[in-house]
């Protein structure tokens, strides 16, 4: 008797609803809008609550169609259970919500996403104690650690300026000193990269970005790769203490994140994205062909001041990013020169959109000093490397030509 085939990435997510009984022979699990689930037999509800059984409580904490998604994050990053929540900063909200405590320690990357940076300050102002520090080199990160450190928290490419964490030395100092090791897999994606392979015990991913792909449609998760043992975490409640091991991060999470606070994700978003993921693969193959396109053609232009892509040899990380990505991902940003004022530029764009948001079909600017990172004031923004000129670019699908001349027609003649 042959054994099942281990399929692809791009198979395994088309065909993995199939897996299971669906009505009516759909390829896809159907929307279930339905919140509350009942039982001919009142003892299963019973259990049901209890844990001692699966099934369905109440859509804030779970809904076949939310789960058929789950069940495919998990498969995408190769985990053993994935949570979904209504946005991807809800994931995000959720790690810390569920798993810190007061006078917990935590040290974070310092070239962060600014509502991840903001979500940060807010848990310093609450008691946490945190530590920002330059992670691609895995030795600052080492010598802030202290005996209250409760998690590394560290995105894989960093949003707007492209710095690369030194993902699998840290993740080795995870494992040595016991620490819970969180990565936001947001701008790779888990077609691009696993962060499993580097020793993360937790991974983010905002599905509003690259997995949905459409920018139609909010969503987050976070899925356990079964690699951190939840036996030894000081916060697990002895009601959670009774799953076993593997189980008791997700089960807290599950409960103290999205039950106690609501972030759920609609059955409908968890279709939409479902559908989106079906295409991840192909849409960032494209998209990193033709953001390699766009920022090499931007770095030779003596009108354009510097290029942050980790395609590029002149990147600081590139020899990394060569050794742990598919490809570069769909996101860089570039300086022009001080007599080119960055407005005008982008409004000479005709095919690029004004816009903020990452991962859609279609390519976005921004001018990112003026914007998403404004608020966090000119002193923070110097220590992330984030100057005024700087603009950040999410490349869609077009076809690369077109991109190409946009956005060279764009510098002027």
């Amino acid at each position: 008797m042959s054994t099942r085939p281990s399929y692809g990435f791009t198979t395994t997510v088309l065909h993995n609803d199939r897996q299971k009984n669906i009505e009516h022979g759909s390829p896809h699990k159907p929307v279930h809008n339905s919140v509350t689930f009942g039982y001919a037999d009142a003892r299963d509800l019973a259990e049901v609550f209890q844990g001692k059984q699966s099934g369905y409580r109440y859509g804030r904490q779970g809904n076949p169609t939310v789960s058929a998604l789950e069940e495919k994050i998990t498969k995408m990053e190769d985990g053993i259970g994935s949570i979904c929540f209504a946005t991807g900063m809800a994931a995000i909200g959720a790690v810390f919500q569920g798993l810190l405590r007061k006078g917990d320690h935590i040290v974070s990357s310092g070239f962060l996403f600014g509502n991840t940076n903001s979500v940060w300050q807010t848990c310093a102002d609450q008691g946490l104690e945190l530590s920002l520090v330059d992670a691609t080199d895995v030795k600052n990160v080492e010598s802030v650690l202290q005996e209250n450190t409760r998690m590394v928290f560290v995105e894989t490419i960093a949003n707007p300026r492209t710095q690369i964490a030194d993902l699998a030395r840290i993740g080795e100092l995870c494992r040595q000193r016991g620490i819970l090791y969180v990565v936001d897999n947001t701008m790779t994606s888990p077609y691009l990269f696993k962060p499993k392979a580097v020793g993360t015990g937790l991974v983010v991913n905002s599905l509003t970005k690259s997995i949905a792909g459409h920018g139609n449609v909010l969503g987050g998760a976070l899925t356990d790769t079964g690699l951190f043992d939840w036996s030894a975490y000081p916060h697990i409640a002895p009601n959670f203490r009774k799953q076993a091991p593997a189980a008791q991060g997700l089960a807290q999470l599950r409960a103290k994140a999205l039950r106690d606070f609501g972030a759920s994700l609609s059955p409908d978003a968890a279709h939409q994205i479902a559908v989106g993921a079906e295409t991840l693969a192909l849409r960032m193959e494209r998209e990193s062909a033709n953001a390699m396109a766009i920022a090499s053609m931007l770095e030779a232009d003596p009108r354009v001041a510097k290029v942050h892509y980790p395609g590029l040899a002149s990147h600081p990380q590139h020899a990394l990013a060569l050794q742990l990505f598919k490809a570069y991902g769909a996101l860089f940003s570039f300086e022009l020169q001080p007599e080119i004022d960055c407005f005008d530029y982008l409004n000479r764009l005709k095919l690029a959109i004004n816009a903020t948001h990452l991962g859609d079909t279609r390519t976005l600017v921004i001018p990112v000093a003026h914007t998403i990172f404004f608020e966090m004031g000119p002193a923070r923004r110097a220590e992330m490397g984030i100057n005024d000129s700087l603009i950040r670019v999410s490349v869609g699908i077009e076809d690369t030509d077109d991109i190409l001349h946009d956005f060279q027609q764009a510098l002027g003649n």
